[in-house]
């Protein structure tokens, strides 16, 4: 796959705070560039890095454009939306309003929702505002995410939607990332407030934190002056997406910031609260967010230790060689980035990009967090680069014989038109397909716009495109029975959901 150098990297903005001579070498002599070479290997047009040291900002830096194929460079103020990094604002405006009193995170979710339920009965009625904030309802990972996921759904809808998605596991037996809980967790503040999560968010923490270009919610992204476009890999190339609308899943992963902004966010978190010696956020608040709540693993990475990784309300938690570090990592169409706190060191690290097809925002963080462990260098970005390198090539190879297979017009057990007609999921709702041009697309009741071509494998096999690359190319199969359609079980990418769905044909 050729690639080419779309951009060189400039450095927009360099604030340094304390001498030169207290960074590590990886950061003072090598950093710009590791960005710099990363950009081209990776494809990223545009990053943003911001590291903070004992209370004060150390380096501060943009890279590269933010749009394929543009001239307008990235700067320290250049929006990026953070994706799931929302998740801690989000726990700590309800851990605000427990020390306040308004709340108590040992509410039951009932008290504040009461139409809030679950497909387990009794794990409805039991579920408290912390089981929402650590993934602890028994879902998979992303499970209902298809249906909510830039849908056309009100945020009500998503709640009501959840209601009916059986679990994987037993309530509080299992971690499972879960989207929508945090939705609604944040619909919860104006039960409480009288005031909205995106306004609490701005008055309560954004506008006391300096936070002046943060964004609560993705409508208003495009409309920001400086900003990042949003950028995916598709067939091997990189191109530039349309911004997603997730104001339905808010308080999951809407908000747009830049890493000046998130440096305020940051020294608060490592102060307690404090900022320019105010109490914004009481320090009982972020004591509650840092609480471990759910086990995820031993932890450990990839060349140094560690003994476990648990997740607290909108943060993970891990010890890596002996230091404790809070950390999270935010995933949208377009962007993925990562803010890092190591409370024990007073060090915070923030990494920006804008393209989701990138393990670079990892790679520069653990290297830098390396550095100031003072462990061995690792080139994480060559390492994790040579991963995805290897993963591309099975996945062309795969495509190939793919399409050889479709360029033979291998034969289907029934006719196109047999395959075509009306479907219904019992919780996403209506899907339909419909022969066009010799092919059949499939569309979607609850995104707009969003469709699926199928091209015929053979039998009742087919190969689906989404017109979305974040959706990924599935290979899908109908259910027949005495010649006649019964159902499709449709797939995505696993970025989106792991779970699959059984449309049942209608008419």
């Amino acid at each position: 796959m050729k690639k080419f150098v779309l951009f060189f990297c400039l450095i927009i903005s360099l604030q340094t705070f304390s001498q030169t001579d207290s960074l590590p070498a990886f950061v003072k002599d090598s950093l710009d560039s590791y960005v710099n070479k990363a950009l081209t290997d990776w494809q990223i047009p545009g990053a943003a890095v911001c590291i903070v040291k004992n209370g004060k900002v150390v380096l501060m830096k943009g890279y590269g454009v933010k749009e394929i194929n543009g001239t307008d460079k990235v700067d320290e103020n250049t929006l990026f939306m953070i994706g799931s990094n929302t998740k801690a604002f989000t726990a700590t405006a309800l851990a605000m309003l427990d020390a306040d009193k308004k709340i108590s995170l040992d509410d039951k979710v009932t008290k504040w929702i009461p139409q809030f339920k679950l497909d387990n009965k009794a794990a409805g009625e039991q579920a408290i505002v912390r089981d929402l904030l650590c993934h602890r309802l028994g879902f998979q990972t992303f499970q209902g995410d298809f249906t909510y996921w830039t849908s056309n759904l009100t945020r009500s809808e998503v709640i009501e939607k959840m209601s009916h998605i059986k679990a994987q596991y037993p309530f509080r037996t299992k971690w499972g990332y879960t989207n929508a809980a945090f939705l609604t967790a944040g619909e919860i503040i104006p039960k409480a407030t009288g005031m909205q999560w995106e306004d609490f968010l701005t008055q309560k923490i954004f506008t006391p934190l300096g936070m002046s270009s943060t964004l609560a919610l993705s409508k208003d992204f495009p409309n920001a002056l400086n900003k990042c476009s949003a950028h995916t890999m598709a067939d091997g190339k990189l191109i530039k997406i349309p911004f997603c609308s997730i104001d339905n899943l808010a308080a999951a992963g809407s908000i747009g910031s830049s890493v000046n902004d998130m440096s305020h966010w940051v020294m608060a978190q490592l102060n307690k609260g404090m900022y320019n010696n105010a109490q914004i956020i009481p320090a009982a608040a972020i004591a509650q967010t840092w609480l471990p709540h759910s086990i995820l693993g031993n932890g450990g990475k990839q060349f140094n230790s560690g003994h476990f990784n648990l997740y607290g309300l909108g943060w993970f938690l891990e010890e890596y060689c002996g230091k404790k570090i809070v950390s999270h990592t935010g995933g949208v169409n377009g962007f993925v980035t990562s803010v890092t706190i190591l409370p024990e060191e007073k060090l915070g690290i923030v990494v920006l990009t804008n393209t989701d097809a990138n393990s670079f925002f990892e790679a520069l963080r653990n290297e830098i967090e390396d550095a100031y462990l003072g462990l061995p260098y690792r080139n994480y970005s060559k390492v994790y680069r040579s991963y995805q390198w290897a993963d591309e090539e099975q996945k062309m190879k795969e495509w190939k014989e793919i399409h050889d297979s479709i360029a033979l017009n291998p034969t289907t057990e029934l006719p196109l038109t047999a395959y075509a007609g009306e479907y219904m999921h019992n919780i996403y709702g209506k899907m339909n397909i419909k022969l066009e041009n010799a092919k059949l697309i499939m569309r979607f009741e609850h995104h707009k716009g969003r469709y699926g071509t199928m091209e015929p494998l053979g039998g009742n096999r087919f190969f689906c495109t989404y017109n979305d690359p974040l959706y990924g190319m599935k290979k899908l199969e109908f259910t027949v029975a005495n010649k006649k359609v019964k159902s499709l079980t449709v797939k995505v990418a696993d970025f989106v959901e792991f779970t699959p769905y059984e449309f049942i044909k209608i008419k």
